[in-house]
């Protein structure tokens, strides 16, 4: 009912994407949605759990095809050039790449478990540019670990089709969080999908066999996105042409990586005035 009653005041497919889950509740509402004539509300599926190297997790998108053919399929996530071929033969048109690197995750430190983002980039762009189903060729997602604009342009450089972030956007009066007032200062709220706050939001509690890998933090609110993403623009044009990139596409081909010990000089970065 509540889908039926978005859909009555949105109707615009290629802006949304049905995020769903690999446990039996999950695949039982998508096919509700099959049901009740809903899948042609969305373009996009969106099959999202933190470890995608599970055998469920490829029965899940196999089947999803299957009933959806027409739609456009992200799975993830995943950091590896093999799970990422696997993704793409089961069907899946474009993988989520990254486990851990997101600014509000904290899996790296309560399981060591992890994978350089930019290295996780390059293995699987690789392995899924190699690789086509029906669909077409096999796309991927850089999925978190993009603190600053510059860091965009090296998931495109590294092979990225697409760029997903959270912390980037966090903060500023169009982003989904809720807005909480602190001492008369506006900030808004941004958490990780696995922290104690996401778990309470979404599920109505904590379990208490699981642990938080994420954190809840509030951020001061930045006014209206139009400028940053002004700036996020011209950055990466500028980007393009200091490698000889006419467009995105082609960031891969004319960049080359070096191991830097620092990336920036900070030395006047205390006395920078705000604008």
């Amino acid at each position: 009912e509540d889908y039926k009653k978005f859909f009555e005041n949105f109707d615009n497919p290629d802006y949304i994407c049905y995020t769903l889950g690999i446990r039996d509740e999950d695949i039982q509402k998508i096919k509700n949605m099959f049901e009740e004539k809903l899948l042609d509300k969305f373009s996009f599926i969106c099959i999202d759990v933190p470890n995608g190297y599970l055998e469920r997790f490829l029965e899940t998108i196999k089947y999803i095809r299957k009933i959806c053919p027409e739609h456009i399929i992200i799975a993830g996530n995943v950091v590896s050039n093999e799970m990422s071929e696997e993704i793409i033969l089961n069907g899946a048109d474009i993988v989520k790449v990254g486990i851990g690197p997101g600014s509000a995750c904290t899996t790296r430190k309560m399981t060591g478990v992890g994978y350089p983002q930019l290295s996780a980039v390059i293995e699987c762009a690789d392995a899924s540019h190699g690789i086509s189903n029906d669909s077409g060729v096999g796309k991927i997602i850089a999925d978190g670990g993009l603190n600053i604009p510059g860091d965009i342009a090296k998931a495109f450089c590294g092979g990225a089709d697409f760029v997903m972030s959270g912390s980037l956007f966090s903060g500023f009066e169009e982003s989904g969080g809720k807005t909480i007032i602190k001492n008369g200062e506006k900030f808004k709220e941004y958490f990780g999908s696995s922290s104690n706050k996401a778990m309470e939001e979404f599920y109505g509690k904590k379990e208490t066999h699981r642990a938080s890998e994420g954190r809840y933090t509030l951020i001061p609110c930045k006014g209206s996105i139009h400028f940053f993403l002004q700036d996020l623009f011209g950055a990466l044009r500028s980007t393009g042409t200091y490698i000889g990139a006419k467009k995105l596409k082609e960031f891969s081909k004319r960049a080359t990586f070096i191991k830097v010990n620092r990336q920036l000089n900070t030395i006047f970065e205390k006395y920078e005035e705000k604008n």
